[in-house]
């Protein structure tokens, strides 16, 4: 019968993008104007195009070059492989949406996009985890041997792993992805004020952002620390090129915690703050930023491989 006269118009546009029973506000309020919409579209559109074309060059110049695939590479990759499903699977439905002006695909749609966004996300962070200690344990000691493939390769496994564990159970209950913003993007639901939402939304906060974020720190202190203490007379070719990657990581994780920082203070400010603390208006710049470093991520990756290959003459991400 036509999809079920099309899942019964996306549940009646999804309560008139007021998403579930638990949202508060009234649906409708806080909307933003024509003029805004199409603002938001623009900029969704920009961000949809420029990361999927982004990341996609970044895939290429992995499959064409073969001096591109080593072992920190792998890791790299991931984060552009999770940036480009983002930008294929849910940028393009909030895009949709902001044309129209409000969430087109139900409550199914918006529990699909929440978990894309939130589950990739979390990929991108753990990956840069798992550099960061790559690049504490290749600076801080002494190794010698050969490329490793193995450990690269099982930890973009345990990322993807350690992602759906915490983005799976809203989709089973503990928690919900609900309508967020303006109305034409979802997430998890952090304005339900039930104790059993606040436990999910906590321990999602300590362990995909908090957990992260000390490892990230403490990796970083620890580098540093060690970096100071050699001297410029043993900075050798091999070590200059260990050093050319630290930054490129360094890079990345600041760019990364720069666009999603802002969302998480806002989320946090949404779930534990007095109710509508945060109007659907002020929710939208902070999604915007966090969408962006699906762009900026590769352009890091790209220029930084460029600097990095003219002035050492070696292989972006090389051991030594």
């Amino acid at each position: 019968m036509n999809d079920s006269h099309h899942q019964d118009h996306a549940d009646l546009q999804y309560r008139l993008a007021g998403g579930g029973t638990h949202s508060s506000g009234d649906p409708g309020t806080g909307r933003l104007s024509p003029t805004g919409f199409a603002v938001l579209s623009v900029a969704l559109g920009f961000i949809m195009t420029f990361g999927f074309l982004n990341n996609l060059v970044v895939l290429l110049l992995f499959c064409r070059f073969k001096t591109l695939r080593t072992p920190v590479n792998m890791l790299l990759l991931n984060i552009s492989v999770s940036d480009m499903l983002v930008c294929m699977f849910g940028t393009t439905l909030s895009f949709a949406s902001s044309i129209r002006g409000r969430w087109l695909l139900g409550r199914l749609g918006c529990s699909w996009y929440g978990f894309i966004n939130s589950c990739f996300g979390i990929v991108s962070l753990i990956s840069l985890v798992i550099l960061s200690y790559d690049r504490y344990s290749t600076l801080t000691v002494c190794n010698k041997r050969g490329p490793d493939y193995r450990k690269p390769l099982l930890a973009v496994v345990g990322s993807w792993f350690y992602s759906l564990i915490w983005t799976v159970p809203p989709l089973l209950g503990w928690s919900s992805y609900d309508i967020e913003g303006a109305g034409t993007s979802c997430s998890v639901s952090w304005k339900v004020r039930t104790a059993q939402s606040h436990a999910y939304i906590i321990c999602l906060f300590i362990f995909c952002l908090g957990l992260p974020m000390l490892v990230m720190v403490y990796c970083y202190c620890r580098l540093l620390c060690a970096v100071k203490q050699v001297g410029k007379s043993r900075r050798t070719a091999a070590r200059r090129r260990e050093y050319h990657i630290l930054f490129m990581v360094l890079t990345t994780v600041a760019c990364y915690l720069v666009c999603w920082m802002p969302y998480g203070v806002v989320a946090m400010m949404a779930t534990f703050g007095p109710p509508d603390i945060i109007s659907p208006v002020a929710s939208v710049v902070p999604s915007l930023l966090a969408k962006s470093s699906t762009v900026i991520n590769p352009l890091i990756y790209i220029l930084m491989n460029k600097q990095g290959t003219t002035r050492h003459r070696v292989q972006w991400g090389h051991r030594s």
